[in-house]
This record gives structure tokens, sequence and C-alpha cells, in this order.
């Protein structure tokens, strides 16, 4: 299971001040608490693990995941967002943990709105045996429009009649993206009208490219599962969803700007771009809420860790600290070359690399920064499932006690009301226009 620390957050604060804020917050965390059977917003579809998982459909999923592995050379994911975000977060991951190539390549598309890539991704896909998914809740969103147009041009090309066995789309019913499926044969599958793109992951917005990659889906929603119910058992002052809430709220009482997510495993990369939208999307709003930062250690030391150790004290730091890596590896003494580092010969680089991170998060807590430190027994689909649900609450309280609606995104539809107004009507705006 999951371990979060939050002993240096909770020394910043005081133990008074953050035990104070759960009881202050009690009305609140029974809310957050209580069963959600009325969904009048139509939000908490993630709330309960099973409701969007049962045997069926992840044996559904399954199979056609199974078809491509067997046939694609390539797989095109198509969605922007919370669309692909905690598919690609697991992915990656996988990816870069493997001994071995992939057997399928998996592509990102309708994330960006760039002809370079749109050029690239089509040079790309030239020669080979290609699937796509196509995620949109509603398809009304540019990006996955614009690469689906494109690349139906381009499967149409290739394979005539033959394109419907190798489209699925992932939408809600009844919308654009159900019709079209239904009027060209095309596989569909369910995107939840209960939960929003950015906690839609343990669903088949996000289950089912992790399966066509290869991932054991049913030990990630495993791992979803453990966790909600170990968080729905625990009293609201020993809980470490309610105390990080907590945590974050004092943090926003005290003028705090932003919060780090910090970890010295590059395998997590893309799952910090999934937490960064998470947080970012749910709680910027009303010119508050900590903005996110992702950093990627040790690297990152050499650039953001100076603002971090010594820069505005108005942040607070999240680790994701891995307890198991997947591999290790001994530095071998050098009989030839005299280079200084002799100091590490024997020793296991899965080691150094904990020197670091232990220096590094001791360093930022005497630097004046609140430190809190989440546990990660070993990088596998299981764990996943337990940090993709865990943040996901979490993020649901920190809203909550923040006094904002952590399920809508009122910001995002600003620049595109302008945009689509301006594509519709067909005037031309230049990148200098504001």
């Amino acid at each position: 299971m999951l371990t979060l620390n939050l002993d240096s957050a909770i020394f910043y604060f005081g133990q008074e001040k953050v035990e104070g804020c759960v009881r202050e917050m009690k009305d609140v965390v029974a809310d957050v608490f209580s069963d959600k059977t009325e969904d009048r917003e139509q939000v908490f579809g993630w709330y309960e693990v099973a409701k969007w998982t049962e045997p069926e459909l992840l044996a559904k999923m399954e199979a056609k995941a199974r078809e491509i592995r067997e046939k694609a050379d390539v797989f095109v994911l198509v969605g922007v967002g919370g669309s692909n975000n905690g598919a690609r977060a697991v992915i990656k991951a996988m990816e870069a943990l493997a001994e071995d190539d992939p057997g399928v390549e998996i592509v990102y598309a309708g994330n960006n709105l760039s002809s370079n890539a749109v050029h690239r991704l089509l040079h790309r896909l030239e020669g080979k045996s290609v699937y796509i998914d196509v995620i949109a809740k509603n398809f009304e969103t540019l990006e996955p429009g614009l690469a689906f147009r494109v690349l139906r041009q381009w499967m149409w090309e290739h394979y005539g009649e033959k394109i419907a066995e190798r489209v699925i789309v992932t939408g809600t019913s009844g919308s654009r993206l159900d019709t079209i499926a239904q009027e060209n044969g095309y596989l569909f599958l369910p995107f939840p009208e209960d939960i929003g793109g950015r906690y839609s992951v343990i669903s088949p917005v996000g289950l089912f490219p992790m399966a066509a990659a290869g991932v054991d889906i049913r030990s990630l929603v495993q791992g979803a599962a453990d966790m909600e119910k170990a968080l729905k058992a625990e009293a609201p002052e020993q809980n470490p969803a309610v105390l990080y809430a907590a945590v974050r709220h004092l943090c926003e009482q005290n003028g705090f700007a932003m919060e780090f997510l910090s970890s010295f495993e590059p395998a997590l990369e893309y799952f910090a771009k999934w937490w960064v939208q998470l947080f970012a999307e749910s709680e910027g709003k009303d010119h508050s809420g900590l903005y996110p930062v992702a950093c990627s250690f040790s690297e990152d030391l050499h650039s953001v860790g100076q603002y971090i150790q010594s820069g505005k004290r108005n942040l607070a730091e999240l680790f994701l600290y891995v307890e198991e890596p997947e591999y290790r590896y001994t530095v071998q003494q050098d009989r030839k070359i005299e280079d200084g580092f002799s100091y590490l010969d024997q020793k296991d680089i899965a080691s150094i690399n904990d020197t670091a991170f232990s220096a590094t998060a001791k360093a930022h807590a005497e630097g004046g920064v609140p430190v809190s430190i989440l546990s990660i027994p070993r990088l596998t689909p299981y764990y996943f499932g337990q940090m993709f649900y865990f943040f996901e609450f979490t993020c649901y309280l920190s809203g909550m006690f923040n006094g904002i609606n952590p399920f809508d995104q009122p910001g995002v539809e600003a620049y595109k009301s302008i945009m689509l107004r301006s594509l519709k009507t067909g005037t031309e705006m230049k990148a200098t226009t504001i």
C-alpha cells in the first residue's frame, strides 16, 4: 500500500493547526465521504471504482486489445488532456521500465494543432499496420476532431472499407462520435457521462489504451479499488487524504503560490503531467489555487532546484519516492582511470539515488519548504491504480476544503470561444493578436 509521510509539512504549520483544520472541515469531510447515489451534476462516476470497471466491459476491452497487439505495428491514441494523460502516464512508465521493445508502438495525436506534428505522425505511419482509438467525451474539442479527420483520410486511402475494424471510438452515448461509430461500424466504448476527463483514467478512457499497450488493467483496477477501500475506512484524523488536503488548505490560507511534485524516477515523468492537469484544472479558479509544478530530479536540481531551495518561501513540495526499483546495477571499480569518483565503487546506483533523494528532501525542509513524501512500493500497474485513486480523492477533498468546485473548468472555455468564433467566421487571427 502507498504510504504518505506528512511529518515535515505538519511540523511546518504545527500539529494543532492541522488538527484544527480537520475539525473545522468535519462537515465537508462528512459530505465528501457520503454516499454518491444522487449525482445530479454527473461528476461522481469515478468515486466507486467498480462502476465503470465491470468484468464484462473489461473483457470486451481486453479482447480488442489482444487483436491490436497481434495485428498492429502502431496504435494511435487520439485525445487531449484527460482523454490521454492517464493512459500515457502508465504506458510511458511501463515502456521506460521494459527490457524489450514493445510489440506495438503507441503514438499520441489530437493533443496539439501543429502542422509539423501532423506531418511527422503520417510519416511514422507509412508502411505500418495501424489501429486508432479516438477519445472525446462530447466530440466538440478541436484538437482530437482535427486529428480524427486527418487520420480518417489516411486510413481510407490505406484500408478502404476495412477501416472499420481498425478504428475504435470512445465517447458518450448519443454524442456525434457515437453516431459516427454506428454509421461506420466502428467499435464504440463508453466515455462515462458522469466522469470528467481528468478523473476518467480508471474507465475505458484510460484502461483500453493501456490494455492495447499490454498493461495488466485488472491489476491496475484492483489497486484503485484497494485504495478506495482503505481511504473510505480510515477515520479523518488519521486519513492520509484528509490530512494532505488539510496541509494544502493551510498552504492556500497562508498565501502559498505553488506545489511541486518531485521525483527521482524519470519513469514518472508523464504521471506528473497527469497530476499537473488534475490539480491545475480542478483548483485554478477565482484567481486562487496552488500552481502545480512537476520536477524530474536529479536533473532539475541543477535548475529549478535552486529556486526551491532559495527562492520565495511560498511553495510546498510533495515527493514521489519509489521504494524498490525494477533493476539494480553496482558501480564497478575502474583500475585504468582515476576520475575522482572512486567513492562510488561497489555502490548500488539505486542506493546512490536514494541518498540524493534523502539529502534533497532534508535540504528543502530545512530551507523552509513544507515537504511531504508519498512512498510507492514499486512501479507496477497495481500501484499506479492506487496513485490515480489517491490523487483523485485528495483533489476532490482539497477543492472542497478551499471552497471551489473541483469538477468544472470554466477557464478552459475562454480561449475556445474566441478561437472557434474566428474559425467558423473565417476571420484570420495573427499570432500577435491580443
